[in-house]
């Protein structure tokens, strides 16, 4: 072979290097992304977990003071099944939506009762359930900025075609605001 083939041949090699390091990092990365979003969604769920499992306990206090409540009650257990048996990211974001209604009924009547308001158990389980409120807030920013990370890093060239390759998926499991909180509350005095 001549010199001029040799040539040809190491830059032809170098190229490959250069294309298959360029693919074998992106792939690396991905991974590594992938594995934040789900650590992101389990720190979530276990927030989840933390007030399905306080749910009970504030409820049977509630229902020491109002026995005639009995609908709010069977839609919070119902809701509360519901997240505990949903099956996926997707399921149990619609789950936990529909808890949260039916939760916000719950506080909602504890308005009407001023003797529950007074209640040593009832905020000490309210002031439970707002701590791990605040928990879940903060779980969900950081899953849905891990995931605002992978899909941004996964989109960006040359990644989206090594992403491709691989069978890396855009992620759009986010955690978005229920259409009752994007309504203005109606104040009156």
């Amino acid at each position: 072979m001549r010199r001029g083939g040799w040539i040809v041949l190491a830059v032809l090699v170098v190229v490959a290097l250069f294309v298959f390091g360029s693919y074998v990092s992106t792939r690396n990365k991905l991974v590594a992304k992938d594995q934040i979003v789900k650590s992101r969604w389990s720190e979530v769920d276990v927030q989840m977990q933390r007030r399905a499992d306080l749910i009970p306990n504030l409820v049977q206090t509630v229902k020491g003071f109002t026995k005639e409540e009995s609908t709010v009650f069977g839609d919070i257990a119902n809701a509360r099944a519901g997240l505990l048996n949903a099956q996926g990211v997707q399921a149990k974001i619609a789950a936990n939506g529909q808890l949260d209604s039916a939760f916000g009924r719950l506080l909602a009547l504890a308005e009407n009762y001023p003797q529950l308001r007074s209640s040593d158990q009832f905020m000490r389980l309210q002031d439970e359930l707002a701590g791990t409120e605040n928990r879940i807030g903060v779980a969900r920013k950081r899953y849905n900025d891990a995931i605002q990370d992978y899909n941004t890093f996964l989109l960006q060239f040359p990644n989206n075609i090594w992403a491709n390759m691989a069978g890396f998926k855009e992620n759009d499991a986010y955690f978005n605001a229920s259409p009752a909180a994007q309504q203005v509350p109606q104040v009156s005095f």
